[in-house]
């Protein structure tokens, strides 16, 4: 069994690697860029008129300025809205940089994400630790008795942003009871932002944990092995949370993605 969960770790870990190396994944993005801090509508590096429009995004170019939507070429004005896919498939592109439309708390945003950013180019790889069984433990997930709460965080751009938590991932290290607080995807798995003793030294300052979704009795597998590196450690741009108050564990984490090589 462990050689077949360390056969199944690899092949995690390698998809992984393609995943962010990819022309529109994480190692692309250049630039988050919110509407707010540019009330003349005029972005960085981004042609076109881009102002906030109640529940959307009002986006004015010429024909000259090289902007598609939907990929035609722009001349006019579109009303969009935040992009819900994957960077690649956003509605309006510039060659072949995509712009994303996003939208924090009521403030929209563009992101710019290049394939040919320097970032992506320089990228040798992602530092993670072998499989290890002894990091993949049972754990047991209790929802809140309100159904969720939500928790005022710094996120990584500076800001504080809120933080939808939904109940206690509890497991066992060492002897030792653990408990973190973790949001509930939208498919029933599970999310934490937590940090370690190896947080900010031999491994990334904090990092993500994806449980599966829990059975009914609230059991699921915490397999510490694929703990991952937050958006942010592969480019600046991103607004990745900080770990909750009570989500910085007293152990030492020696397993999962360390950092970028």
């Amino acid at each position: 069994m462990t050689t077949d969960a360390s056969d199944e770790w690899k092949r995690w870990h390698e998809h992984r690697v393609t995943t962010v190396s990819a022309p529109y994944g994480p190692l692309a993005l250049t630039g988050t860029h919110w509407l707010a801090d540019y009330p003349d509508g005029q972005l960085p590096d981004i042609p076109g008129r881009w102002t906030a429009d109640g529940d959307a995004v009002l986006l004015t170019a010429t024909g000259t300025d090289g902007l598609a939507v939907d990929g035609r070429p722009l001349d006019g004005e579109v009303r969009l809205t935040a992009d819900a896919g994957p960077a690649g498939e956003a509605r309006v592109g510039l060659g072949e940089r995509r712009l994303v439309v996003l939208v924090r708390e009521g403030l929209w945003g563009v992101r710019d994400f290049d394939p040919a950013a320097g970032p992506r180019r320089a990228f040798r790889g992602i530092a993670a630790t072998p499989y290890d069984p002894r990091w993949s433990v049972p754990g047991r997930f209790t929802p809140y008795e309100t159904g969720w709460r939500s928790v005022r965080v710094p996120n990584a751009d500076g800001r504080e942003r809120g933080l939808v938590l939904g109940g206690e991932l509890v497991f066992a290290l060492g002897g030792r009871e653990h408990t973190l607080q973790v949001s509930v995807e939208d498919d029933g798995s599970l999310w934490a932002v937590f940090a370690e003793g190896t947080s900010g030294s031999t491994s990334y300052r904090f990092r993500f944990l994806r449980p599966a979704a829990p059975d009914a009795e609230g059991r699921t597998t915490v397999d510490l092995n694929r703990a991952l590196l937050p958006p942010c450690a592969f480019a600046d741009h991103f607004v990745c949370p900080f770990p909750p108050p009570g989500n910085t564990l007293v152990v030492r984490v020696e397993a999962g993605e360390r950092e970028l090589r």
